[in-house]
């Protein structure tokens, strides 16, 4: 029915559309991530809090402004310096809604401190953290034997430096032997591989004596050349700076020039201002060496590294499907969102606990002109039951959060890919990459390609039939 006006026009109103919370929080969620998908931030990191699942929640404010933001485990790994409220940063990443609140938010896959690299903030926060503990301490370094028979050196079989300190043990001892156990010297690898050949030299002795002969040095030498402070990065790591300092064997630290300083540097026994002079430190006689290191270990064939590397690139490029974003999309929000239950639980538990505290207070004040002992016992009863309620409704809660976290991550299951493939069933592609859902969508001839559970196949149709 049409509505008449002053004039006596009449015209028909336009319908409304009613949206959902939901669907306006996503429909803003999906337009917000399409424009903003890749946005760089700069602000000061406020109400900074690391979750135990991994997560980091912080805020990024400036002046007259502020902003929500989270950075998910996988991203938050690879930080090489801690974020701390007051810290001025650079955030990159894609805007999004958070929609269980409503909150406009960054989903931060990169940051990077304002001013001072973030390896050097690692290297400091990291320097102070182990100062603090006592690790640089000269009463705890181990002195390093005047003339050792067998010497451990850690470093690269292909390094400049293991040339300078076996030509300089060659020449200044006759009897001294060399145990290298070759690791890399750069590079993500490479501190853990530091941290196993520390440990397979420790093995090889205790405090009480030789365990294994056929590995047991009296001294370790962990050497590598000079290079930028990228390169040196690896001597940075807090898991190696505690296997060092936590060896049984004195260890010498090598690495780099005189000018160049790494973590290991200053939970060493002694540390060598190059490689060459560790080697002249370690023996201090002059005599000739009678035998030769007997040999390095092989290095890896290139048809080997070759083919880690196209299976590195296979599994990158199927890491970043479509199907497989959205659904570690879908599992981060659902992380987030147990997240934000269980923080949200333990401010709830905390409030009780805190009304109990101020309830009981005011009694205490109440009854103090009273039988107190007689009133007490009431309280306590009253307490205990107290108690015991807020126990069952907690247990109840954490139940049924626990029952509906399984319901998720059976839904989660449901919904995986691999999952529908496991059981037969494959997704096909045509020659564009897109996902053919209708026989009507290629032609004779044209070039398409199935996905199984494992591995892909590519044909070329003869015939489309419908139906």
């Amino acid at each position: 029915m049409g509505i008449t006006d002053q004039l006596g026009f009449s015209f028909i109103p336009a319908p409304r559309h009613v949206w959902t919370v939901q669907e306006l929080a996503s429909a803003v969620r999906t337009h917000i991530e399409r424009d903003y998908g890749d946005t760089w931030v700069e602000g000061e990191i406020s109400n900074f809090r690391a979750h135990d699942s991994g997560h980091l929640y912080f805020t990024l404010k400036d002046e007259s402004a502020q902003l929500n933001a989270v950075m998910f485990r996988s991203s938050a790994r690879l930080l090489r310096f801690r974020p701390q409220n007051g810290m001025q940063v650079v955030v990159r990443g894609r805007m999004t809604i958070y929609e269980e609140r409503g909150q406009l938010q960054i989903s931060a896959e990169y940051m990077e401190p304002k001013g001072a690299g973030a390896l050097q903030i690692a290297f400091e926060q990291l320097k102070a953290k182990l100062q603090a503990e006592g690790l640089f301490g000269a009463e705890r370094k181990k002195p390093i034997p005047a003339l050792p028979r067998r010497i451990g050196i850690i470093t690269s079989p292909q390094a400049a430096a293991l040339r300078d300190i076996l030509n300089i043990l060659q020449r200044r001892h006759h009897s001294a032997n060399v145990l290298i156990f070759p690791t890399q010297v750069q590079g993500e690898t490479a501190a853990t591989e530091i941290c196993s050949a520390l440990k397979y030299f420790n093995a090889g002795r205790n405090d009480t004596g030789n365990n294994n002969p056929s590995r047991n040095v009296e001294v370790i030498i962990i050497a590598r050349g000079g290079g930028s402070a990228e390169d040196l990065a690896c001597f940075n790591d807090e898991a190696l700076a505690r296997a060092v300092a936590g060896s049984v064997i004195p260890v010498i630290s090598a690495v780099g020039h005189e000018t160049d300083f790494t973590i290991i540097d200053f939970v060493a026994d002694l540390r060598a201002p190059t490689p060459s002079a560790a080697a002249e430190l370690v023996i201090r006689s002059r005599q000739e060496i009678e035998e030769q290191v007997e040999g390095l270990h092989h290095r890896l064939e290139k048809a080997t590294r070759y083919h880690l590397l196209i299976s590195r690139q296979q599994l990158t490029e199927l890491a970043q499907h479509g199907a497989f974003a959205r659904m570690m999309e879908l599992i981060q929000r659902r992380q987030q969102r147990v997240d934000d239950l269980g923080y949200r639980l333990a401010q709830a538990q905390r409030n009780v606990l805190e009304r109990q505290r101020r309830r009981f207070e005011g009694l205490s004040a109440a009854v103090r002109h009273y039988d107190l002992r007689r009133i007490l016992a009431g309280i306590r009863k009253e307490l205990a039951a107290n108690t015991t309620a807020m126990v069952s409704a907690m247990r109840a809660a954490l139940k049924q959060q626990s029952l509906r976290l399984d319901q998720v991550r059976s839904q989660m299951e449901a919904l995986s890919p691999l999952a529908i493939l496991n059981r037969g069933y494959a997704l096909v592609f045509d020659s564009a990459g897109k996902l053919l859902k209708d026989s009507s969508q290629v032609q004779p001839g044209e070039e398409i390609s199935a996905r199984l559970a494992k591995g892909t196949v590519v044909a070329n149709v003869k015939e489309s039939r419908s139906g």
